[in-house]
């Protein structure tokens, strides 16, 4: 009988210890195949290059690629808690589409009811982006923006074909400016939502791995 061969993994890539700290407290398993967590560190060069490294490894070539974390909202009316489904992540060096944003978002509102989620392009940013900043990224038709999703992204399809996707966790927006994360109502929200985001992330994990026909 021929063995039947091991299910892709998962990376599942955030910036901050506090981040990946939300997700270990809700990994209670589940996934569709190994699962790894990497700490990338702030910003899109510390991204690329963590992502880059460890997709090096043979063992982790051909994982399915999951950006997360924390993001700024760019809309008005968004509201610290909310949920990010990127369709699409972008930077000055390219776009990545997303895979599967649909069964995210499905898999999103049945864990945790009552949070909106939203949907649309994610933009990276080198920096913090604040106050009028904001309305200028918006133009282009970003709903959110954070440092690491799109250098991850687009390290990952760089490194081989691969599913990936982005769901980001709002922790201020333009009416809920942040300060310091984990200071304020907004922060411990947004922390409190990334900590239960992990059934979604496997349930779109066990589809990516199905046939396509």
């Amino acid at each position: 009988m021929n063995a039947q061969p091991a299910p892709a993994p998962l990376l599942i890539a955030c910036a901050l210890g506090i981040e990946r700290l939300a997700l270990r407290m809700g990994d209670r398993g589940g996934a569709g195949g190994p699962v790894t967590f990497l700490r990338t560190g702030m910003g899109p060069k510390a991204a690329e290059r963590s992502v880059t490294r460890v997709l090096a490894d043979p063992v982790l070539g051909g994982a399915a690629v999951l950006a997360t974390g924390f993001c700024a909202g760019l809309t008005p009316g968004m509201h610290p808690g909310d949920l990010v489904v990127a369709e699409e992540t972008r930077d000055p060096r390219g776009t990545v589409p997303c895979v599967d944003t649909e069964l995210l978002v499905k898999e999103l509102v049945r864990a945790l009811p009552g949070r909106t989620v939203h949907t649309g392009p994610l933009t990276g940013s080198d920096h913090v982006v604040r106050g009028p900043e904001r309305s200028d990224l918006r133009a282009t038709g970003a709903i959110a923006v954070d440092m690491e999703s799109a250098a991850t992204l687009l390290s990952a399809v760089r490194a081989g074909a691969r599913p990936v996707a982005a769901v980001r966790v709002v922790v201020d927006a333009p009416e809920h400016e942040l300060v310091r994360i984990g200071t304020v109502r907004g922060g411990i929200s947004a922390f409190r939502v990334l900590r239960s985001v992990l059934p979604a992330f496997f349930e779109w994990h066990r589809n990516v791995l199905l046939p396509r026909r």
